[in-house]
């Protein structure tokens, strides 16, 4: 990876950091929690006095987690789509490059990917992948329209299987109170006179 772009380390920041509007971030705990493939915008602001002592993630780069409990956890990331650059903490690198950002953000989570950043975590106390890591890791890179072409297929699979865990759900509870409705009908008998 480290012949197809950089990696910019984040830097850190606290909980005393966050406010409700400000410098939009990404803190690195928020991409195993509330991000998927890629964002476009963020859940967390800090504090503007804070602005020039941060690190930035610019639309297009892709943003990954350097520790975790797990060696799965380690490496998520995330393409950021966003208008506007993004903070980032210090246990992510924000990886600039010239690929399709959700592409490279698709490689990371395959099983063929797990297994080769596996070869470089330092499994300590807490799982670490650093930058050295990383640049060893080489990914395919097909043509800039076959990312895309495979970026758009796997977008359209994303957007179904989002739309089955909302919509199952619904689907259940409307099944349930239509039989319920219908065994009420069958099992209610007129009084015999």
């Amino acid at each position: 990876m480290s012949d197809l772009g950089r990696f910019i380390r984040g830097k850190r920041f606290t909980k005393a950091d966050f406010e409700d509007a400000g410098i939009p971030c990404i803190h690195y705990g928020e991409i195993y929690t509330h991000f998927g493939t890629s964002a476009t915008s963020v859940v967390s602001h800090l504090r503007r006095d804070n602005a020039s002592g941060l690190r930035y993630a610019q639309p297009g780069d892709v943003v990954i987690v350097d520790v975790g409990e797990t060696v799965e956890d380690v490496g998520k990331a995330v393409a950021w789509l966003g208008d506007e650059p993004v903070a980032i903490h210090d246990h992510s690198y924000a990886f600039r490059h010239a690929l399709n950002p959700a592409f490279v953000s698709y490689i990371m989570q395959t099983s063929w990917f797990r297994r080769e950043k596996a070869k470089y975590i330092a499994r300590t106390k807490v799982n670490t992948l650093l930058v050295a890591g990383f640049g060893k890791i080489e990914i395919p890179v097909p043509t800039m329209k076959e990312q895309e072409r495979i970026v758009d297929i796997l977008d359209k699979f994303d957007a179904v299987v989002n739309n089955l865990s909302v919509d199952l759900p619904i689907e259940i509870a409307a099944r349930r109170q239509q039989y319920e409705h219908y065994r009420d009908k069958l099992l209610t008998f007129k009084e015999v006179a």
